[in-house]
């Protein structure tokens, strides 16, 4: 067959398939690959949670094939319909003919515009439960976390949550367990994700965690649609998820830009010196060494956000451009910025700069700074006293 299942518990099966090479996932840099991951719940109702992307159904086949035949499998529960989880299940279901597919009530509905399915999808209410025989699957509704259809699947006797886009990762690993995985990767691409996908719907996640404790789930496992499974230690995610949520920036600032003739880049690293000097963890990112994607990982726990860029055309540097948009999409909180660049003749980019930081709802705490052509040595003191003077002022923003 190729491929086997991996057993995560008494009744429990990863079904899913790893992506070695992807290294774009809609703009979003994947430079670890990822996992598609399904789960073959060995109920009396043989239940299948989640499929995969189209290419990788052959994979998903051989690895149930490896456990049952899959042509046993009664149930499928589709936790969201992105093509990622859903890609494969038009011809799974014309293969395998399942008695019942089941999503939630948007899950139903995003499922037949996206396929128009020839069979019917049955709508789950939040809070619903439905009977395998032997044992009992509950439904948590968890609305934009991060599309409208997206749900969660509780086993209820395995005490195993099948958490769809939650608390994972685009990670390609040989390992199945978080716990089996250095940890600084594991934080670093759990953040990464959390980041560029879920950042948005930050106040969405603080309501999720908790209903997860008003409800009490006892949750043994946690069983992402990609990356690991967290099977030991989960107070640990959980944590990195509420600080991140509540969005409490560290004593952190984030210099972004790029340049045409390195005098960007020297205003860039004399900032960079001026808020090292008052003991502030920085990051220098020049956007063509660096994905937007990276960018917004470090964006996520910075307390300032630092941008900066040439003027091209009476205009913002295209890179730049880009960057804003995509942060003007995830939302960032409870941070202070600047702008900053240098020009030849006429220097609007600042000025776009500091109005696009402005209304995203970052505090601009000092001047835009313009340098014209090459900056000198007193124009480069300048950036590097403005660079402490940002650093004072999060300093003062974080002992409040």
């Amino acid at each position: 067959m190729g491929f086997k299942a991996v057993k995560i518990s008494e009744y429990v099966y990863w079904v899913g398939a790893i992506d070695w090479t992807i290294r774009d996932f809609h703009g979003y840099s994947t430079e670890w690959g990822t996992t598609y991951n399904a789960y073959l719940i060995l109920a009396d109702k043989i239940t299948l949670i989640d499929t995969v992307k189209a290419p990788f159904k052959h994979e998903l086949l051989a690895r149930i094939a490896s456990v049952i035949d899959p042509k046993q499998i009664s149930y499928v529960v589709s936790n969201h319909s992105e093509m990622d989880h859903s890609g494969a299940l038009p011809s799974l279901i014309q293969d395998l003919k399942p008695e019942k597919v089941f999503a939630s009530v948007m899950g139903e509905k995003a499922l037949q515009e996206h396929f128009h399915l020839p069979v019917e999808i049955v709508p789950l209410n939040d809070g619903s439960e439905l009977s395998l025989g032997n044992l009992r699957l509950k439904f948590l509704e968890t609305r934009m976390l991060h599309w409208p259809d997206s749900m969660m699947t509780y086993l209820v006797e395995e005490k195993l949550l099948f958490s769809q886009d939650g608390f994972g990762m685009h990670l390609a690993s040989g390992e199945r367990f978080a716990d089996e995985i250095e940890e600084t990767i594991l934080k670093q691409q759990a953040a990464k994700y959390y980041a560029n996908i879920l950042l948005p719907y930050s106040p969405l996640i603080l309501k999720l965690l908790e209903r997860v404790a008003e409800l009490a789930l006892k949750i043994e496992k946690i069983c992402p649609d990609h990356g690991p499974i967290w099977r030991q230690d989960l107070n640990k995610v959980l944590k990195w998820y509420e600080d991140w949520a509540n969005q409490s920036p560290k004593l952190k600032a984030v210099i972004v830009y790029d340049t045409m003739w390195q005098s960007t880049d020297l205003m860039a690293r004399a900032l960079a010196d001026g808020l090292c000097a008052e003991g502030i963890e920085v990051r220098v990112m020049r956007l063509r060494a660096n994905d937007r994607s990276d960018v917004m990982t470090e964006v996520l726990d910075a307390g300032a956000v630092i941008v900066g860029s040439p003027t091209l055309n009476n205009n913002l540097f295209p890179t730049v451009a880009d960057l804003l948009t995509y942060m003007k999409g995830l939302k960032p909180k409870n941070k202070i910025g600047a702008a900053f660049g240098s020009y030849g003749w006429s220097g609007e980019a600042v000025g776009m700069i500091a109005e696009r930081l402005r209304a995203m709802g970052i505090e601009l705490v000092v001047e835009p700074l313009k340098i014209k052509y090459v900056p000198d040595n007193e124009s480069l003191n300048k950036c590097r006293t403005t660079g402490a003077r940002i650093a004072q002022i999060l300093k003062q923003k974080k002992e409040k």
